[in-house]
Parts: C-alpha cells; sequence; structure tokens
C-alpha cells in the first residue's frame, strides 16, 4: 500500500513536470521573437512598466532608435528620434494608423472602437472628419472663436487681477480659462468660473489624465484580469471616466429638450442632428458615443492648452530677461490697451518663437499614443509583425540633438533666424503628426497665442523672494509641473 502511494506521488510529481515544461515550452515559442526583431531590455516581471514609465527616450543610446520593451505578457515597440520617428507616422502613415486592443480603453468606451482617440477603421474616419468639420464650423475659419477666446482671455486677467499681486496657484484659473472654450464649442456656453459642477468636472479630468499615464493604467493593461479584482488607485480612472460621462450626459439630455435642427447651436446639436438624419451608428452616431467623443474633446483640448501656458508661466519666471523681450515687443506692437488678434503673430516673430520654444520643452505629450502595425513591414531596418503595437516617443523629437542647438535649455534662439526673423522647425512635433496628428491643433495654437499675449500684456509675472521654479514635472498622460505659486503684477 505505501509502495502503491508512492508511486502515485511520483506518478503525479511526473505528470505535473510533464505539464510545466509543455507549458514552459509553448510560453518560450511564443513569446519567441522573430528574425531580425528589434532588440531590447530583457523582460522581468513589471520592469517593462517602470522602463516605459521612466526611461524609453534613454534606452535608445543603448539599443538604438528602435527597440522592444516588453509589458506584461506583451511586446511594444518604440520608435526614438526625429528621423524614425518622422518615418512611421508620416512615409508610413497607413501602416500604423490605428490603435492596438486596450483592456482599461475598452472597460471606459464599452468596446476598442469608440469615441475620437481609441477608435479604429470607418468609426475613427468618419468621426474624426464629422469632428473637424464641426471645429471649422464653429468658428476656427472665422472671427468668432478668435472672439470668443479674447472674451475668455479677458475673464482670466479678472480673475488674476483679483490677486492684487498676492501669491496664488495659477492653475485653476488656467484650467478654467481654457476648458471654458472647449465648453463653448461642445456645450455651446461657458460657465462661471465659481460654479462647482463645472470645478468638479475639471477636478475630474485632471485626475484622469494623471492616472491614464500612471503605473497603475499600465499594470492593469498588463494584467486586465487580475487588476479588475484588485483594490488601488486604477480604480479611479474608471470613477472618474464615469462621473464624466454623467456631466456630458445631463448636457446632451438638456440639448435634445429644445434642439433645432435647422439652426445647431454647438457639437451636440451638430451630432445629434446627424444622428437623427439616417441610421448611422455603424459609423459611430449614437448618444454613448456621442458622449465618448465629447470626453476625448476634453482630454485633448484642455489638459494640454492648460499645462502648455502652465509651464510658459515657469520658464518665463526663471529668465525675467526673455520675460521682459516679450513685454517689450507686444508694447511695440500691440501697446496695452488694445486686445491682441491673430492678425499680429506675424509681427512678433521673438514672442512667436518663445511660445514655440514653451511647447517644445515642455514636452506635454511624452509618449504620444500607441499604434498597431496594420501589416508585416520593415523599420529602421528591423522587422515589424502585423498587429505589434508601436509608440513613437514624441519627447525624443523635441530634445533629439541632430535637430536642436541646445536640446536640455530653454532658448527661444531654436525658431529664429540670424535676423531674428521666426522660422519654422520641422522637427517641432508637439502635436505629433501624420493620419492621427491632434484634430484640434488650429485651436489649440489659436488659444496659446491669444491666451499668452493677453497675459504678458497686462502682467509681469514673478514668484515670492524669487524663487526658482521647478521644471522636471510629474509624468502622467500629461507632463504636468510641479505644484508652485506666482505673483501676477499688473504692468
Amino acid at each position: 500500500m505505501q509502495t502503491l502511494d508512492l508511486f502515485s506521488r511520483f506518478e503525479l510529481r511526473g505528470t505535473l513536470l510533464v505539464i510545466l515544461s509543455v507549458l514552459l515550452i509553448l510560453y518560450l515559442i511564443r513569446n519567441k521573437d522573430p528574425p531580425n526583431f528589434p532588440p531590447g531590455p530583457r523582460p522581468l516581471p513589471l520592469i517593462g512598466i517602470l522602463i516605459l514609465l521612466s526611461v524609453p527616450p534613454q534606452l535608445a543610446a543603448v539599443y538604438g532608435n528602435v527597440y522592444c520593451i516588453r509589458v506584461g505578457r506583451d511586446k511594444s515597440v518604440f520608435v526614438c528620434g526625429f528621423k524614425m520617428v518622422k518615418e512611421a507616422l508620416v512615409t508610413q502613415a497607413e501602416n500604423f494608423v490605428d490603435r492596438p486592443y486596450s483592456p482599461m480603453v475598452t472597460r471606459i468606451y464599452a468596446g476598442n472602437s469608440a469615441g475620437l482617440f481609441f477608435s479604429n477603421g470607418k468609426v475613427w474616419r468618419r468621426q474624426r472628419r464629422f469632428a473637424m468639420a464641426t471645429l471649422r464650423a464653429f468658428g476656427l475659419t472665422t472671427s468668432s472663436m478668435e472672439n470668443r477666446i479674447c472674451e475668455e482671455s479677458r475673464y482670466l486677467q479678472d480673475a488674476m487681477e483679483k490677486k492684487k499681486g498676492e501669491p496664488f496657484d495659477p492653475v485653476p484659473l488656467l484650467n478654467n480659462a481654457v476648458a471654458n472654450i472647449i465648453c463653448q464649442i461642445v456645450f455651446g456656453k461657458r460657465f462661471d468660473y465659481t460654479n462647482q459642477r463645472f470645478q468638479d468636472m475639471l477636478n475630474d479630468l485632471n485626475e484622469l489624465a494623471y492616472l491614464e499615464g500612471s503605473v497603475w493604467a499600465f499594470l492593469y493593461d498588463a494584467f486586465p484580469v487580475l487588476m479588475a479584482h484588485m483594490p488601488g488607485p486604477h480604480n479611479g480612472i474608471f470613477i472618474r471616466a464615469k462621473s464624466l460621462e454623467i456631466f456630458i450626459r445631463e448636457e446632451v439630455e438638456r440639448h435634445k429638450l429644445d434642439l433645432d435642427s435647422s439652426s445647431p447651436r454647438d457639437y451636440i446639436d451638430t451630432f445629434l442632428i446627424e444622428a437623427k438624419q439616417s441610421s448611422k451608428e455603424e459609423l459611430g452616431f449614437s448618444e454613448t458615443n456621442l458622449v465618448l467623443c465629447c470626453l476625448d474633446l476634453f482630454l485633448a483640448g484642455t489638459e494640454t492648452t492648460s499645462k502648455t501656458l502652465q509651464w510658459g508661466l515657469i520658464h518665463l519666471i526663471n529668465d525675467t530677461r526673455i520675460q521682459d523681450k516679450v513685454h517689450a515687443e507686444i508694447d511695440r506692437v500691440i501697446g496695452q490697451s488694445r486686445q491682441p488678434t491673430m492678425a499680429d503673430r506675424a509681427y512678433l516673430p521673438y514672442t512667436d518663437a518663445v511660445l514655440h520654444e514653451i511647447q517644445r520643452i515642455g514636452n506635454i505629450v511624452p509618449l504620444n499614443g500607441f499604434r498597431r502595425a496594420a501589416k508585416d513591414m520593415t523599420l529602421g531596418g528591423y522587422f515589424i509583425p502585423k498587429g505589434t503595437s508601436v509608440m513613437p516617443i514624441l519627447t525624443s523629437v523635441l530634445f533629439d540633438k541632430t535637430e536642436w542647438a541646445t536640446p536640455d535649455q530653454f532658448n527661444p534662439q531654436h525658431f529664429l533666424d540670424s535676423e531674428g526673423k521666426f522660422v519654422k522647425r520641422e522637427a517641432f512635433l508637439p502635436f505629433s503628426a501624420g493620419k492621427r496628428v491632434c484634430l484640434g491643433e488650429g485651436l489649440a495654437r489659436m488659444e496659446l497665442f491669444l491666451f499668452f499675449v493677453s497675459l504678458l500684456q497686462k502682467f509681469s509675472f514673478v514668484t515670492l523672494d524669487g524663487v526658482k521654479l521647478q521644471t522636471d514635472g510629474i509624468i502622467g498622460a500629461t507632463r504636468t509641473p510641479h505644484p508652485f505659486q506666482l505673483c501676477a503684477r499688473h504692468r
């Protein structure tokens, strides 16, 4: 009997050993790199995620401008440097237009083909065209949007003047002003800065933007089955997204009450009218997708522009010489009484150069967004199999040593020629490039110029006791300044 038990134990152990050996062999076969696949660091549990969040551009010095990082069970290819990023996003644009599958995105968007940022195929193409046409219709090709931004800049100036030169946190005020521009396009109205519902929405936007680019988001995508049942900050992603969806849906319901098909007031009206005209749910014209598209417009159109203005104030405070030169140019061209217009930009080359340099060194969206290889192809001499996730690193473009004279310094001369005239730079890609280039780029450029010039026209910005502000930043989906305070002194 004992011999039989012993034999059974050996048999069980042997069976388990065979099973484990087979699983190990299958794992190695499944994860074996194809010939001429991009190199990268050895995959270890969780290490891929930490590398992904911290040092992707630095790895190019070790492995070259096309390399691989394993995150969880998946391998992702990273593309660095202006030439290689341009090759992926522009030259081979059709090969890298779709987004890969993401468990986090699927949970937020009730599928992996909804909204504006994460949708693919016909839905993405139709919704992107529709959004761009709507943006144009509500002001980007006329003076109406310019007037709205100028009006909002007056509210922003008034709010700063109420601080009476005392130290304050400028972030809430900048968020208010920028978000109100998107609110006017999407909702057809602006909100008072004291509106609590509006402030709750902005808080949700800020938290969601941070969490979506945090280690928790990458952990969720790498181990979705486990993380879906675990407590932790990653759950805040879905809580914040749901809160924002409720806020947007309330606005959609209000629009439906007095919708006039002959006279749309904003993006929501236009979308509802389009959805009513024919059955187009297969192209994303459903109320559910309307809410998700609005969510994307707010995430893309608020965080990035506000963060750019925040970094702008930080760099001008840290270098008062540059701030003084901007003041002098604005005074000479516009003066301190007339509001700026977009027509003034051509006559403010130094100010324009400073603003572009703020966007470059501010590095607002360091990682861009993942793309999916549409077919087997080569990139940088390496084989990229169909379905591989590919990430173009915008940081590596904005700090490319072969493109910028002093990439690690705040230097407006990067955008000026020897005669002080503004020059465009091909490697200036803060809005990405190719078919997925930011659809609100035109609006963002208008907002940045008008808000920036109107603020510098009215105020000198300093810190208490001349404290130098931090410029290293906090990395999430966007690169955020450390908390800071400033004084806005009326000029």
